[in-house]
């Protein structure tokens, strides 16, 4: 036979705080209390008293119905537990699909109403500037670098009616990071003056003649051809002058 379980040894002061303490035993023990009548010593234990001592039941021998149906009782509230923990979690589900909703409803307003971005490339700037640039194109002639400055400004002008400032921003920087080509304008010749012939006489005539430039001289008398001793020389012979 399995002898019974002593529990703690407390005296009279401290007899409440065992019986709290024996409220940790399973439900189905039975906790009876001894006293000594000599010493008053108090014991506890789930099975007899010792001979000399009187017992008193605290706790009665519980009976298997009523464990069973403790049993029932503490799973029911689990359950009843858990379907609050169920709802309290689908209702807390569908005030954030609701705030979500809204969160998109609002943002889906917002975007409608907020200000659109320009479409520089669809502008009546960006139009005129094209044009400008095409006009400017068409009268270049063959010798361009006069006239490059001017398209250089006209393509600058279409890029930024076109892309807008911060596009043309970022042409720019893209621009600044590339070499630059510079084509030296052709060298112009260097004009030489003709160096002047010296008159001579192509023809003579009864009473005058005539050098290579047209120019006539008499035949007798003052004018003389220079340079030729006074003999006028032509191709065809001599004649003094």
């Amino acid at each position: 036979m399995t002898q019974p379980r002593r529990l703690i040894t407390l005296w009279k002061p401290v007899a409440l705080l065992a019986v709290a303490a024996c409220s940790a035993l399973p439900a189905f023990s039975q906790v009876v209390r001894c006293t000594d009548p000599k010493t008053g010593q108090v014991t506890y234990t789930d099975g007899k008293c010792a001979a000399g001592t009187t017992g008193h039941e605290v706790e009665a021998k519980r009976s298997a119905e009523e464990i069973e149906q403790d049993r029932k009782a503490a799973e029911r509230a689990i359950e009843l537990k858990q379907q609050r923990l169920q709802a309290e979690k689908a209702a807390a589900d569908l005030q954030a699909q609701r705030e979500a909703e809204q969160e998109r409803v609002r943002a889906a307003r917002a975007a409608a109403t907020a200000p659109q971005p320009q479409d520089y490339a669809r502008s009546a700037e960006c139009a005129r500037s094209r044009r400008n640039l095409e006009l400017v194109s068409s009268t270049l002639s063959g010798n361009t670098y006069d006239q490059e400055p001017r398209l250089e400004a006209a393509q600058r002008q279409m890029d930024l009616d076109c892309l807008g400032p911060q596009g043309y921003a970022e042409l720019e920087r893209a621009r600044a990071t590339q070499p630059r080509i510079v084509v030296a304008p052709p060298r112009q010749p260097v004009y030489t003056p003709p160096v002047p012939q010296k008159p001579y006489l192509t023809h003579c005539g009864n009473f005058h003649c005539v050098d290579n430039t047209g120019a006539r001289y008499p035949r007798a008398g003052p004018g003389r051809f220079p340079g030729n001793d006074g003999v006028c020389r032509s191709k065809g012979g001599q004649a003094p002058c």
